[in-house]
């Protein structure tokens, strides 16, 4: 990958407005619990020993519990770049109480960059994060540090916001503002490219579109902001006045379905990859699966 992208963000931006963001997290945050649910359900398919997990961008724990009650013999250990979101964290659930009763070093925050990880090489099982890369300034670099503290054989996996997220709130405040600059989100072919360049195998990124609904422009708004704001470094330099304000809630309100609810789209980008076998010069791996296809091809080849 020759250029690859960046996100015109500054991580003390981003840490900010999440300690600003973290009391109240707790009251928005049933999108990020649901996609942390659906990423542990993808992990029922995998084939992974799972001891030692680093939930990096935890925020407030959203899928601690889930993690603990999918691999309750691994050690879960939550970092985050906002230390306000590690203090809000609520009080775990019944699995992962049970789980500290047992062992009580199941547990673990620490405060830290994604791309800078406190961590030794090959300590870890798996790698999780949910949605918290297109937060970083440098989702190039942030990828390698999290195959270099995976295992041999170690899974990495991920979520994080794609393009198409808040379209509708993007177009009204178009309408309004066109000089407004909102939070840019890559692309997931992007993260496939980062994640075969950082040397990771087999990757796999598919997409879907989640759409919530609100019943008023104000709601709306109020979950946006809660889940993140617009930490971009040339963002509109100051608050909207009164007049730009209530145009933008105008602009949503004309968007009601026939029910008189308002819908916001958040595209979501699933990743997830291995951390393969550092390979020997002039030794080819095949895998076994792959040679009997490929025997199988030739005998049906015409001579």
């Amino acid at each position: 990958m020759i250029d690859p992208p960046r996100v015109p963000v500054d991580s003390a931006t981003v840490r900010r407005q999440f300690d600003a963001r973290a009391t109240r997290f707790q009251r928005h945050d049933w999108l990020p619990r649901e996609i942390a649910r659906r990423m542990v359900e993808r992990l029922q398919l995998m084939r992974l020993d799972v001891r030692r997990i680093a939930d990096v961008g935890c925020g407030n724990g959203a899928a601690r519990d889930d993690l603990q009650r999918r691999y309750p013999e691994a050690q879960w250990l939550g970092l985050d770049l906002s230390l306000g979101m590690l203090r809000a964290a609520p009080a775990p659930g019944a699995v992962s109480r049970f789980v500290q009763r047992l062992r009580p070093l199941s547990q673990a925050r620490v405060c830290a960059d994604a791309g800078q990880l406190p961590l030794a090489d090959g300590s870890l099982d798996l790698v999780f994060s949910n949605l918290m890369l297109h937060w970083h300034p440098a989702p190039h670099q942030v990828i390698p540090e999290w195959r270099r503290v995976l295992r041999i054989d170690g899974l990495l996996m991920f979520s994080c916001f794609g393009p198409d997220t808040l379209k509708e709130l993007r177009r009204a405040a178009a309408l309004v503002e066109p000089r407004t600059r909102p939070m840019p989100y890559v692309d997931m072919h992007d993260f496939g490219d980062m994640l075969v360049a950082a040397g990771m195998a087999t990757p796999v990124m598919d997409a879907e579109v989640l759409t919530l609904t609100f019943p008023s422009a104000r709601a709306a708004l109020r979950e946006v902001s809660a889940l993140g704001g617009n930490p971009r470094n040339d963002r509109w330099p100051a608050l909207w006045s009164t007049r730009r304000a209530h145009a933008l809630l105008d602009a949503l309100d004309s968007r009601r379905d026939g029910e008189g609810r308002i819908a916001l789209s958040f595209e979501v980008a699933y990743g997830h990859a291995w951390n393969p076998p550092p390979r020997t010069p002039g030794v080819t791996t095949v895998g076994v699966d792959d040679l009997r296809r490929e025997l199988a091809a030739r005998r049906k080849a015409p001579h």
